[in-house]
């Protein structure tokens, strides 16, 4: 099993994803920072830090499908 998040993350996130289309990286740590910016007053530390998990997580999931899609043309 993955892990479970709670709606208001996956909703704040795809919010963020959309708000910040080519800033959202696959580094946590930058992604707390685009988070907390966007977010200000609107979620604890601990919320802004699930969110950037999410965001983290999400980036890693579509470039590691970009990169099989690129195998599967090669051996193609």
């Amino acid at each position: 099993m993955g892990k479970i998040r709670i709606r208001k993350v996956k909703v704040l996130a795809k919010e963020t994803m959309k708000t910040l289309e080519g800033k959202v990286a696959a580094d946590f740590e930058s992604n707390k920072l685009l988070v907390g910016q966007i977010l200000t007053g609107r979620v604890s530390k601990k919320m802004r830090n699930k969110i950037a998990g999410y965001l983290t997580s999400i980036v890693k999931k579509e470039l590691k499908k970009e990169e099989a899609k690129q195998k599967d043309q090669i051996k193609q």
